[in-house]
Parts: C-alpha cells; structure tokens; sequence
C-alpha cells in the first residue's frame, strides 16, 4: 500500500510578525515546528504501514528550512520525502497552496491513500485536505476519528458529525483528514534519526510540475487576499482589557466598529 502524509512547518509560538502589506506571516528566523495535527496523520500512516504493509511518504511546501520536519518524519518510520519549494509558491492561500500540493503529488507518483491533519494551527481553515482532493479528483473524507480496516482496495473509517458517527467506506485512491487523538503519535526515533540523516529530500519547483504557469501559484494564485490584520501587529497599538464579562463585550463592540469591522 502506498500511503502519502501532508505535513506542514508552523511556528513554534504565536509570536510571530506579519507582513503589514501582504498579510503573509514571516517566517525567517521564527522558531517552528511540525504541525501537531499532523504528527496524527503519521502516526495513522504509519500504523496502516505495519498492519498492512507498503510504504510511507511524506510532502510539504516551504522555504529549504521546512526539509527538517521531513527529518523528524523519517525519524519516526517514513520511508520518502519531497519537499516543493520555490519562490513562486510564496504567499499561497488554501487554494493555491492546495494547488500547489496536489501538483506535487501527481509529481511523486500514484498513492492509495493520502492522509492529512484536519488543519494546521497556524491557518485553521481545515480546507487544504479537501481541496487537494478535488484538484486530484479523488474522494474525501474528514473529521475521520478512527480508521477501523483497509480491505478490498478500500478503507473503512468513522466520521465524527456534529452529533453522531458516521461509518463510512472510502475506495482507493482517496484522502482523509484525521482528528487530534484518532492515535497517539510515536516519538522520532534516535537510531532513525542517525539511520536517516544522509538519506535524499527531494525537491520540487515550479520547472518540475506539470502545469509551470506561474500564475497559479503563489499570491498570482491566490483566490484570496488579506486586506486587513486584525488585532494590529504593532506594539504600539496592543491594548490591555479588563472588567466583567459584558464590560469586555461592551469594549470589543466599540472596538469593531471603530476599525470599521461592522456598522
């Protein structure tokens, strides 16, 4: 079986700066780490590897530094890495970043079964898993909370809904999302870690994808534009609240309105 896992760098804190003009968080220089949601999504991988057999591969867009969340995936047991970085992918939101992602797939080759976090804690859109499934045109499944069997070219998973689970089967190939918790995510492994650390990262540009139009990547291809932070990155302008529960709603209103959020 061959089993592919969406991972992604993210800060390592919520002090971060953002670039004022475009929105985009700077990430040079910020510590960072893998995002948590998706040490699930391994570890899910990496149990359907041990119970079934195949291998287990890992992508992730980024600038060069983002290659050392691939490190600490292969410490944990994946077998292959591909890293897709150029400064055309700069700036991606859900949409091209989903873009992006699935033409890096397409790159990698052909998987039975893409696994996802259900969302990063840096964006919380939990849109990324869905797109790159209908840019790869295969089905989706989120808020999966527990994968129960592969079986007959097919894996069989709970769906958690608002009030009820849904059980579902889900023919090859397809991609999932998987809920914080669905496992307990296993520690990188030192002797991996040492095994691994010569082993080749590859990496993808946009001369290296199928479709090289440079307008559907990046900010050129991007659906969506941030025109305004809210609260202000500036020091200057952090304020302190304090009072009762209405006080504050009272506060944050008056707040809105004066950032013209609402009328």
């Amino acid at each position: 079986m061959e089993i592919l896992v969406c991972i992604k760098q993210v800060p390592g804190s919520n002090k971060v700066e953002v670039d004022p003009v475009t929105g985009v968080l700077k990430r040079n220089g910020a510590d960072s780490k893998m995002n948590p949601y998706d040490l699930y999504a391994l570890e899910c991988g990496m149990k359907l590897k041990e119970q079934y057999g195949g291998r287990v591969s890992v992508i992730t867009m980024g600038p060069p530094p983002a290659s050392a969340i691939i490190r600490e995936a292969f410490a944990m047991g994946a077998d292959e890495g591909a890293l897709l970085s150029d400064r055309a992918f700069g700036g991606a939101d859900v949409l091209a970043t989903s873009y992006t992602l699935a033409q890096g797939i397409k790159k990698m080759g052909n998987f039975d079964i893409i696994i996802c976090g259900l969302q990063t804690t840096d964006g919380d859109t939990a849109q990324v898993g869905p797109e790159v499934s209908e840019a790869l045109d295969i089905p989706c499944v989120c808020n999966v909370a527990k994968i129960d069997k592969v079986e007959d070219g097919a894996v069989y998973v709970d769906m958690e809904m608002a009030h009820e689970f849904e059980q579902l089967k889900v023919q090859f190939p397809c991609l999932i999302t998987v809920k914080k918790d669905i496992l307990q995510p296993r520690l990188p492994s030192y002797k991996l870690q040492k095994a691994t650390e010569k082993r080749e990262i590859a990496v993808y540009g946009l001369k290296d994808m199928d479709d090289q139009d440079k307008d559907h990547y990046g900010l050129s291809g991007s659906a969506t534009q941030v025109q305004r932070i809210f609260p202000p990155v500036s020091d200057k302008e952090q304020e302190t609240w304090t009072g009762t529960g209405a006080e504050l709603a009272d506060k944050l209103h008056s707040k809105l309105k004066q950032l013209k959020f609402i009328s």
